[in-house]
């Protein structure tokens, strides 16, 4: 079976269907019957029948899933939709198959740390350094 070039986590663009142009993050990916869950995309109803007394029933509407070549990844650094193209890079020493952007060539597979475990690092390190300073 192929890999699929769409991860969870990625932001993707629905190109066609009834939600084109819809913009959202995967959800979940079933790579055996290469379909996704997009957040906000393809939005079902389901009924759901309460079990006991404290069971909330009624209709719930959540994500239904989408098939994979529906949507085209959309890149963080350049903001376009674009395929994805695969490079072979050296990581830490060991060839690895990298996604890579065609446009700007901005690799799609780097986390992007966020502002808090940003914070959270710089903080743990200052009180290291606070504790080494006090032996």
């Amino acid at each position: 079976m192929a890999n699929l070039s769409v991860k969870k986590g990625d932001n993707v663009m629905v190109i066609t269907g009834k939600d084109k142009g819809k913009v959202g993050k995967v959800l979940a990916v079933n790579t055996d019957t290469h379909r996704i869950y997009v957040e906000g995309v393809n939005i079902v109803s389901r009924s759901k029948k309460p079990r006991n007394a404290q069971d909330q029933g009624g209709i719930i509407k959540r994500e239904g899933t989408i098939d994979v070549s529906n949507v085209m990844h959309v890149c963080d650094s350049c903001g376009d939709v674009v395929r994805v193209k695969h490079e072979i890079k050296d990581v830490n020493g060991k060839q690895k198959s990298v996604r890579v952007c065609p446009k700007c060539g901005a690799s799609l597979d780097e986390k992007k740390s966020s502002a808090k475990k940003a914070a959270k690092k710089a903080a743990k390190k200052k009180t290291e350094k606070s504790e080494e300073n006090k032996d």
